[in-house]
């Protein structure tokens, strides 16, 4: 038989589905995927259901619904300052996977090179591999996890096409500063080089940081393709619906990309989904004081157990650190988690590019009462998987 793509072989399968599954495999309780308890808002679930009788249950046109672009356009606008043109610069995805995938097929030809940070998203990698492009990986320093612009500059000057930025990060929790996004505007700039966006986790940040999307940045949109989703924003993961936001030329090639990738994304969700577009601001403050109270119970509960821990400036994950517990492996102790303390987790190893085993990284997506089990469960890991080292 011939051989498979050498591409596929160069990537495993996703280490946080996998570990969803070894939580089903012994009834753990999940804080490894990163999806939330909360239902959706009413408003777009009665919407879904007139939908469902009423239609649009064909094709909506392969770049996004009119609608649905035009009140996205507005929302960025919002929050942005930016004004788009929501025929010209706006793509509709199946997620922000979709998205992801598409902006650097958009950018890189096979043996192009595009800067990723690390700790990264476990799919940049594969998204570069997938692309015949080398992923040139920049490290940022736990716990605080800053970078340093010595060795941003060097990826960039070793020929980094683009850049992936994940703002707010997963897996770290960290916001970019202000001074932070003007350091990476300018070797962009000075390298002639894109920003790849991801920016999935925008209305999830916690005080007293602030969100600045980097195509705000002067000089900037013409450099970034930005990619986002309304999974997180209003708890619709298994809606699949993300966006390219782009200068117009960009847009229009991603559009041929998208287009044989995927066709489009549903149009009966994105119908559904419009009016959480069109949302007051107060959604969003609202949203942030609910993640805000979530994250301060479950950090509150891993201190009064003695667990080491980051602490998150966005998104819902937090870095938990195992070194004290001796294993050598840390897929070894999530499988142990799992299966003797019944709490699901991804081992960090999944995350950073450098030789790191000391973190894995729950999520507190859920609600209290399960964020309660799961601490309660927490409680027994000294007794569970051996006694921590004395120092």
């Amino acid at each position: 038989m011939q051989e498979l793509s050498i591409r596929s072989e160069r990537f495993t399968d996703s280490v946080i589905r996998r570990m969803t599954r070894i939580c089903d495999e012994y009834g753990a309780i999940n804080l490894s995927q990163g999806f939330p308890d909360d239902a959706p808002p009413v408003e777009l679930t009665n919407r879904l259901a007139e939908v469902a009788a009423d239609g649009p249950h064909q094709y909506a046109v392969t770049w996004g619904a009119e609608n649905f672009r035009n009140a996205l356009a507005k929302k960025f606008k919002n929050f942005s300052g930016i004004t788009i043109d929501p025929q010209s610069e706006v793509l509709v995805t199946c997620g922000s996977t979709e998205a992801m995938i598409a902006a650097v097929m958009t950018v890189c030809n096979p043996g192009d090179r595009v800067a990723v940070f690390s700790p990264f998203y476990e799919n940049y990698g594969a998204d570069a591999i997938l692309c015949g492009a080398e992923a040139i990986y920049v490290p940022m320093r736990p716990p605080s996890f800053d970078f340093d612009a010595d060795a941003l500059e060097k990826a960039f000057a070793s020929g980094a096409k683009a850049l992936i930025l994940c703002n707010p990060s997963n897996p770290s929790g960290k916001v970019f500063s202000l001074a932070e996004l003007e350091t990476i505007a300018r070797l962009a700039e000075k390298y002639d080089a894109f920003v790849i966006t991801d920016e999935v986790y925008e209305h999830i940040v916690f005080e007293p940081y602030q969100h600045i999307y980097f195509a705000s940045l002067p000089g900037m949109f013409e450099r970034t393709i930005m990619c986002g989703s309304l999974s997180k924003t209003y708890h619709i993961t298994g809606w699949r619906l993300g966006y390219i936001i782009a200068p117009t030329s960009v847009v229009e090639r991603a559009k041929k990309v998208h287009d044989f990738l995927t066709v489009g994304a549903a149009s009966p969700l994105q119908e559904a989904a419009t009016i959480g577009l069109e949302f007051a601001d107060s959604y969003y403050t609202d949203l942030r004081t609910h993640y805000t109270e979530k994250r301060d119970f479950f950090l509150s509960g891993l201190d009064k157990l003695g667990i080491k821990h980051t602490n998150p400036q966005g998104a819902y994950y937090v870095l938990v650190d195992i070194s004290e517990f001796g294993y050598e492996s840390d897929m070894d102790f999530c499988i142990d988690l799992a299966q003797k303390v019944g709490v699901g987790a991804v081992p960090g190893s999944a995350f950073f590019n450098e030789e790191e085993n000391r973190y894995i990284r729950l999520h507190f997506a859920k609600s209290e009462k399960m964020l309660s089990k799961a601490l309660q469960r927490l409680a027994s890991l000294p007794e569970r998987l051996g006694q921590r080292n004395p120092s």
